[in-house]
């Protein structure tokens, strides 16, 4: 048996998943997120906006223990909790910087006070291109009405499960795996200090942890 599949190429081993949008706009969405991608328009900024909800703040049960030659990283399979932080984040697409807020919750209020950061960090006379999932908290009215009051600021929607499509998950995974997931942190406080210094270290020219894109101008198209 073990030939037939190796003549063949089968790994019955193995599998993956897929997932197909069900969104009856999907083509017009990507058109419009991708064109803000590749084609940006004049005198604005477009951000890949997403919230990172429930990270924990994670102890080992027991000390790590550092790799050595030859061996990994070991550490317990099991943890103690210490609570949870979610973060809010803008990834500027022509630079790569990270805009980023973080709550104990995770509302349309914590949502509309990362909109009013943004505000006052992009520069004015410049417009703000959003690219956001449909969560609910990006579309109730205190977020409608607040947008209707800021004019510059342009939301623009990914089709429904398709998150692949905003760039910024992929910095989430970044932060994931070169933060979060082997740091040991013993309270929220301590892991939203972490969070915050690998921020900064991500929008630091020539960063010592992490890596940030170079600096394109505002009409460059990004790799994606």
């Amino acid at each position: 048996m073990s030939r037939i599949w190796r003549a063949f190429g089968l790994q019955p081993h193995r599998s993956q998943t897929f997932k197909l949008s069900t969104d009856p706009y999907f083509v017009d969405k990507v058109h419009d997120v991708v064109g803000l991608y590749l084609d940006p328009p004049e005198r604005a900024l477009v951000f890949c906006v997403d919230e990172k909800s429930q990270i924990q703040a994670l102890d080992r049960s027991q000390p790590v223990l550092p790799m050595m030659p030859g061996v990994p990283q070991r550490t317990t399979h099991d943890y103690v909790r210490a609570g949870t932080t979610t973060l809010f984040a803008a990834l500027e697409v022509a630079t790569g910087k990270v805009i980023g807020s973080l709550h104990r919750r995770h509302r349309a209020e914590e949502f509309k006070k990362f909109l009013v950061k943004l505000d006052k960090e992009v520069p004015a006379g410049l417009d703000v291109h959003l690219i956001c999932d449909n969560y609910a908290t990006h579309k109730t009215p205190a977020i409608k009405k607040w947008l209707l009051a800021h004019p510059r600021f342009h939301l623009h929607f990914t089709p429904t499960g398709s998150s692949w499509l905003n760039l910024v998950e992929r910095w989430f995974a970044e932060l994931t795996n070169k933060r979060i997931r082997r740091g040991v942190h013993r309270s929220v406080q301590a892991l939203e200090k972490d969070i915050r210094n690998w921020i900064a270290a991500w929008n630091t020219p020539n960063p010592t942890s992490g890596r940030r894109p170079r600096t394109r101008s505002s009409n460059a198209s990004p790799a994606i």
